[in-house]
């Protein structure tokens, strides 16, 4: 180490199949003065699978440690170390530890470079047949129910194509809310094991998607939505009351009218049962 700053390398390593690691990893993690891991264990099975002794001194750095051990870390790169971030699968930063590392070398003037590796979600993307021009990543979901439902409120009108992240244990739960809040005919794609031996991209409506998934799914999960059509903000609630009354003269009874207007126009059936409720009681008579 010198009196020069050192640098800060983020690196990419392989969402699953160890072949895809960049052929740069493995220059750094021989190369680098101090290796972050997220997980020191997961690490050593990473470089004896790419054949390539670490020089340098490991660390751990997850989120129970993050903030403790940051400064640490900035004192190494100010001191002239080469300091790899590295975590168990894909970029750091992206739903990982190394944002506050990150920020803490940046307001040092501490060079931050990256090596360019594998990611889930633009992977999931790529795979889940759903416009790409446009997205946004929302990461994972809260664990809660009222919170998650909250969230997913927030995107309930987002035009772009969403990204999610969830546990497996959790996507029945986290399909059903999204079908509740987007409804039932929004098409998804569902993501699991990329890039693995037992890969698997479940498409379709998220009703549908979300009575599959109540028979248990494993592994790791990426969830890829399709983003609100652009109806969703031209109709207006006395647009949509018209259209169940439409259906209903034409012999459906009110709850398919309600849930067909509610597809057609991209909405969450709710949303347009609550326009009617609204409709109804504005005509009644006040007391």
């Amino acid at each position: 180490m010198t009196g020069t700053p050192g640098i800060l390398v983020l690196a990419g390593t392989p969402i699953g199949d160890i072949a895809d690691a960049p052929p740069r990893l493995t220059a750094e993690l021989a190369g680098a003065d101090v290796i972050a891991a997220e997980d020191t264990r997961r690490l050593r099975r990473l470089t004896q699978a790419l054949d390539v002794q670490p020089s340098g001194r490991v660390v751990s750095y997850f989120e129970g440690n993050e903030t403790a051990r940051t400064p640490e870390l900035v004192e190494a790169l100010v001191s002239g170390a080469r300091v790899l971030l590295v975590t168990d699968a894909g970029m750091p930063s992206v739903s990982d530890p190394g944002y506050r590392l990150v920020a803490a070398a940046v307001e040092k003037d501490i060079k931050v470079t990256a090596v360019p590796g594998p990611s889930a979600v633009l992977t999931a993307l790529a795979l889940s047949g759903l416009p790409v021009d446009r997205f946004c990543f929302e990461g994972f979901l809260p664990r809660k129910a009222g919170e998650r439902l909250s969230r997913l409120r927030e995107n309930e009108h987002e035009r772009r194509t969403l990204v999610y992240f969830e546990a497996p244990h959790r996507l029945d739960d986290t399909l059903a809310a999204m079908a509740e809040v987007f409804g039932t005919e929004r098409r998804a794609a569902v993501c699991r094991e990329l890039t693995k031996t037992y890969e698997e991209v479940k498409r379709g409506p998220l009703g549908e998607l979300a009575a599959w998934a109540a028979e248990g799914v494993r592994g790791e999960i990426t969830v890829v939505v399709e983003g609100a059509s652009e109806t969703v903000e031209s109709l207006d609630a006395e647009e949509l009351v018209r259209r169940v009354r439409v259906r209903e003269e034409a012999g459906e009874r009110r709850k398919e009218a309600i849930a067909a207007v509610a597809a057609d126009a991209g909405l969450p059936k709710r949303e347009v049962f609550d326009a009617v409720v609204a409709a109804k009681n504005a005509t009644r008579p006040n007391p």
